[in-house]
C-alpha cells in the first residue's frame, strides 16, 4: 500500500472514531468522559516522542517529573469538577497553580539526582518547556470542551485539520515555490494557499451547520447564522497558526535530525506529529470563543 492511499484509510478510520467519541461525549453527563482518556492517551505518547527529540540533543529532564507536570497541567481544567461553575476566572487559577507545582518539581527532581555541575539548567529549561508546551497549551482543548462543549472543541479540530488536508493537497498539485526550504522544504506557498482555503472553507461550514445544530440557543442568541465574517477570520487565523504549530514541530524534529516524531502511524508519523498544528491553535482558538469571535 502507498503511503498516500494509507494516509487517506488510516486518517479517516481516526476521524470517524474521533466523530463517534464525540458524539458520545456530547450527550455524557461527565464532560469530557470519553474525549479526555484519547487526549491523555495523546499526550502521554507525544511527551515520550518529545523526550526522545530532546535526548537527540543530549538533554535528559527527569522523566517522570516531566509526564506527571504535563498531565496536571494538561487536566487542570477538570479540577472545577467537571463543569465552569467557578468560572474562568476559577480554571485560570487551577491551571496556573498546576503549571507552578509542575516546575517546582523539576527543580525537585534535578535536586534529587544531582552529581555534578554542568547539565542542571538545560535540562530544567527542557522540563519546563515540555510540560509548558504540551500540557499548558493543550490544556485549551480541555477548556473549550468545558467551556463551550463539544462543538468547540469540533470547531478548532475540524478547521485545523482541514488547514492541513488543504494544504497538502493543494501542495501536491499546485506547489512550485518553497515556504520554508531549510526547516521544511516539503511545504510550499500553494500549499499555504490551500491551507488557508480549506481551513476557512470548514470554518463557514463548521458554524453555519455543526454549531447550530448541537447549540441551537447559543447560536441563535448570538445572531451568528447570518455572520460570516467571524467565522472566516476564524478560519484564517486557525489556518495561519495551524500552519506555524507544524513550522514550531519541524524546528525541533530538524534540530534533533529526524524525519518524524515516530513511525508507529504508516503514513501519519507519530502522536506529536499528529497534534503539531493543534497545539498552538488551542489557545487561539480559545481566545476567539472566549472574545466572542464566534459561538
Amino acid at each position: 500500500m502507498g503511503k498516500l492511499p494509507a494516509r487517506l484509510i488510516l486518517g479517516t478510520s481516526l476521524i470517524a472514531v474521533l466523530v463517534g467519541l464525540s458524539w458520545l461525549d456530547h450527550r455524557a453527563a461527565v464532560p469530557g468522559l470519553w474525549l479526555a482518556p484519547v487526549l491523555v492517551a495523546l499526550v502521554l505518547l507525544a511527551t515520550q516522542e518529545l523526550l526522545a527529540l530532546l535526548a537527540a540533543r543530549g538533554l535528559q529532564p527527569v522523566a517522570p517529573v516531566v509526564y506527571v507536570g504535563t498531565l496536571l497541567v494538561l487536566l487542570s481544567p477538570w479540577a472545577t469538577s467537571g463543569s465552569l461553575g467557578g468560572g474562568c476566572n476559577a480554571v485560570d487559577g487551577w491551571t496556573s497553580s498546576a503549571f507552578a507545582f509542575a516546575v517546582v518539581l523539576a527543580f525537585l527532581g534535578e535536586i534529587f539526582r544531582f552529581e555534578k555541575p554542568g547539565r542542571v539548567m538545560a535540562d530544567l529549561s527542557a522540563a519546563v518547556f515540555s510540560i509548558a508546551y504540551l500540557g499548558f497549551l493543550l490544556s485549551f482543548l480541555a477548556r473549550l470542551r468545558l467551556t463551550w462543549g463539544v462543538a468547540a472543541l469540533a470547531s478548532l479540530v475540524i478547521v485545523v485539520k482541514m488547514g492541513d488536508t488543504g494544504a497538502y493537497f493543494f501542495g501536491k498539485a499546485f506547489g512550485r515555490h518553497r515556504m520554508s526550504p531549510v526547516l521544511s522544504p516539503g511545504k510550499t506557498i500553494e500549499g499555504a494557499v490551500g491551507a488557508l482555503l480549506f481551513s476557512s472553507l470548514a470554518s463557514v461550514a463548521v458554524f453555519h451547520w455543526l454549531v447550530p445544530a448541537m447549540q441551537p440557543d447559543s447560536i441563535r442568541a448570538a445572531g451568528m447564522l447570518g455572520r460570516l465574517g467571524g467565522p472566516i477570520a476564524f478560519g484564517l487565523l486557525l489556518g495561519v497558526v495551524g500552519m506555524l504549530g507544524d513550522l514550531a514541530e519541524s524546528l525541533l524534529k530538524r534540530d534533533a535530525v529526524r524525519k518524524d516524531s515516530s513511525t508507529w502511524i504508516p503514513g501519519l508519523g507519530g502522536a506529536l506529529d499528529m497534534l503539531d498544528s493543534v497545539i498552538l491553535a488551542s489557545p487561539v482558538a480559545w481566545s476567539c470563543w472566549y472574545l466572542h469571535l464566534v459561538g
